[in-house]
């Protein structure tokens, strides 16, 4: 009878050996590794992280603050999803890309203020890399060099960051200390492992662990709102990542565009689109921000279609919602709905034009001293015009735009806008009065996106409407006196468009 455990049973395949004299030959005869010039180098995102901290820390003097980067997520079996750190710990550290499963970082609270105004002070804990002296460095897939290759040391992460790093085997440790007259922050939703600790360490204090996050004293809850809240407003570093992101992704566009006879030929032309897309991703940057929309057609009505397994025909739009995510993990959101054939039918232009102007007046409300919800609101009021200009609406615009009507959202049931940065949706956990209700302010980034979607089903409009999805979407920074309009180099008229297709797509061959 096997009595193997289950948990053991994965490494079965690797036939790994056990010998005595193999795990001592592979300690022996191993040479120094080069030198690699980057791995101290300080991280061009680090002083802007330490402000970062400082003002988010300032918020608790006193507390023990608790950030982790998270656990590698297992996809199937005994393989991982490539890591991604919490965008938290992210924003706070400068760290981005596939930096270290596990870190957390803390900001442990002085006894006294400095001068200089610090009330914490940071510790980034982390696995060391093994020296080839250990098993660890041949028998460990997960973080063992000779499998995931080379790892950086305490001292490399430190000089990266400018934080002090220490072994994560101290990190229950740093956490019990003065439990009970600490009071102990995490964000818990980060990972499962060291909410779990703190718990522990809480409870072994007689303190309560964590409760529900929709209690309203629950310190767990005020840290990941305050740490949502921290990114609403960009700094200057934030924003110069934000306009690669958008540059990357608008060569994305121009790609899909290139090879739309391609996707055409295939029968699965909205993988081909994807697959366009998501190459360039991951070549130019760490990858995408979000799961490619490659909507073509009437699965162009459908808010979030991802399958992206449909054909691409002749005569259709496709709309295609997209955004690369650079090595810092800042993403753009971009959105275009493009005709396949390179021109707009009538009604395809009458509806794409519509959606555009609605932008263009959300646009006119982005600025210093608006609400955010001012923008959304400019917009709703061409969409209604719009529908009831075309004899779509029950009622007339002004009653649809009134609380108790919004007949006009049947065709429209989304938000205009969401805040853009680590996060394609980011600073979701802030307080209503900081988001939805809060002044515009400059270095605020958001999307504008308004759309129209007419079902395939749809009796309530006419039967050319029916099977059209149109969504514009723009990345827009607040400046000092308007908005810039960050993506503003790909083209947004019907004409504009199709001139920009007709450059980039080849002429069609002489018959």
């Amino acid at each position: 009878m096997d009595d193997q455990p289950l948990t053991e049973r994965g490494d079965n395949r690797s036939r790994r050996p056990q010998s005595a004299a193999f795990k001592r030959f592979m300690t022996e005869d191993w040479g120094p590794v080069d030198p690699d010039p980057a791995a101290a180098k300080r991280l061009a995102g680090a002083d802007s992280a330490a402000l970062r901290r400082r003002q988010l820390a300032n918020r608790f003097p006193g507390d023990r603050l608790v950030f982790p980067a998270g656990q590698l997520a297992r996809r199937s079996n005994d393989t991982d999803y490539r890591f991604r750190p919490h965008s938290a710990f992210a924003h706070l550290t400068g760290l981005g890309q596939d930096h270290e499963p596990e870190a957390v970082l803390v900001l442990e609270p002085l006894p006294d203020a400095q001068a200089a105004g610090d009330t914490h002070e940071a510790v980034l804990y982390l696995r060391p890399a093994a020296t080839r002296e250990t098993a660890e460095f041949y028998s460990d897939a997960r973080y063992g060099e000779f499998w995931v290759g080379r790892r950086p040391s305490l001292a490399d992460v430190a000089a990266q960051t400018g934080i002090r790093a220490e072994h994560l085997g101290q990190l229950r440790d740093a956490l019990a200390k003065d439990a009970g007259q600490v009071q102990l922050r995490v964000l818990r939703e980060a990972d499962q492992i060291v909410t779990a600790m703190a718990d522990q360490v809480r409870a072994e204090a007689g303190a309560q662990p964590g409760p529900p996050q929709e209690a309203p004293d629950d310190p767990d809850a005020k840290l990941a709102e305050a740490a949502s809240e921290a990114r609403l407003v960009k700094d200057a570093h934030e924003i110069g990542q934000l306009r690669l992101a958008v540059a990357a992704t608008i060569e994305g566009f121009e790609r899909v565009a290139r090879g739309l006879d391609q996707a055409v030929a295939h029968r699965r032309g909205e993988r081909v689109v994807e697959a366009s897309f998501e190459a360039g991703a991951r070549v130019e940057g760490n990858g995408l921000g979000y799961e490619t929309i490659a909507a073509a057609g009437p699965h162009a009505t459908t808010l979030h279609w991802i399958k992206n397994n449909g054909p691409v025909r002749p005569g259709d739009l496709l709309l295609l919602d997209a955004g690369v995510e650079v090595d810092s993990l800042y993403t753009a959101d971009l959105t275009r709905t493009i005709p396949v054939s390179g021109r707009y039918s009538p009604v395809q232009r009458r509806v794409w034009e519509a959606v555009v102007d609605a932008a263009d007046a959300a646009f006119a409300a982005a600025r210093p001293g608006n609400r955010f919800r001012d923008v959304h609101d400019a917009a709703m009021v061409v969409i209604a015009e719009r529908l009831e200009e075309w004899g779509l609406l029950p009622v007339t615009a002004a009653e649809a735009l009134a609380a108790d009507g919004q007949q006009h959202r049947r065709w429209m049931v989304h938000g205009t806008s969401h805040h853009l940065g680590l996060d394609v949706h980011d600073c979701a956990q802030a307080r209503q009065e900081l988001y939805m209700d809060s002044l515009l302010e400059p270095g605020m980034v958001f999307t504008i996106e308004p759309g129209l979607y007419f079902k395939p089903e749809d009796l309530a409009v006419p039967e050319e409407y029916r099977g059209i999805g149109c969504r514009c979407e723009d990345d827009i920074l607040i400046t000092a006196d308007g908005a810039e309009n960050l993506s503003a180099a790909l083209p947004r008229r019907a004409e504009a468009i199709e001139a920009w297709m007709a450059a980039l797509r080849p002429p069609a061959s002489p018959r």
